[in-house]
């Protein structure tokens, strides 16, 4: 599982090296390709291969693809995004124009979010996540979501 969160440099060619232990949990389960897109200009999400595969796969369903929302997102990602592969020295290129709307230069911070990475700029994360804190209710629908184990454990 790719959690927690780590700080990282990106360097003048653009590209980013992998955290660490990310990295090695990445290339242990999934190997070394990945797609590197962007959901909302807001950071940059980096899926192992497999896991965008399987998550872009609701095109594969039929004409699932002909449907307005998922065209709209699959144009979206696919112009922002593209498929690469983890250097020998544990790096990736984040291309100009997702660096650029996502306002990534310099030090940024990885977050792991269970099977992928997103890159964020660290003022703009932390005026998100201040803007629009985690409310009770937020935490009771949360709850809601987490499975239950039986009742007789």
């Amino acid at each position: 599982m790719l959690i927690g969160n780590y700080t990282a440099k990106i360097d003048k060619s653009g590209r980013i090296k992998i955290p660490e232990k990310f990295r090695a949990a990445i290339e242990e389960e999934y190997g070394k390709e990945l797609f590197i897109t962007s959901l909302t200009d807001e950071a940059v999400q980096i899926y192992p291969l497999a896991v965008w595969e399987k998550m872009a796969g609701v095109a594969k369903e039929g004409a699932l693809h002909l449907r307005p929302d998922i065209r709209r997102f699959l144009l979206r990602v696919n112009r922002k995004g593209a498929k690469h592969e983890i250097d020998s020295k544990g790096r990736v290129l984040l291309t100009q124009p997702l660096r650029g709307t996502a306002r990534l230069q310099d030090e940024v911070e990885v977050i792991g979010l269970n099977n992928h990475l997103e890159v964020w700029n660290s003022e703009l994360l932390d005026e998100k996540l201040e803007k629009k804190p985690l409310t009770d209710e937020d935490f009771e629908t949360i709850a809601d979501l987490i499975p239950r184990g039986n009742s007789n454990e």
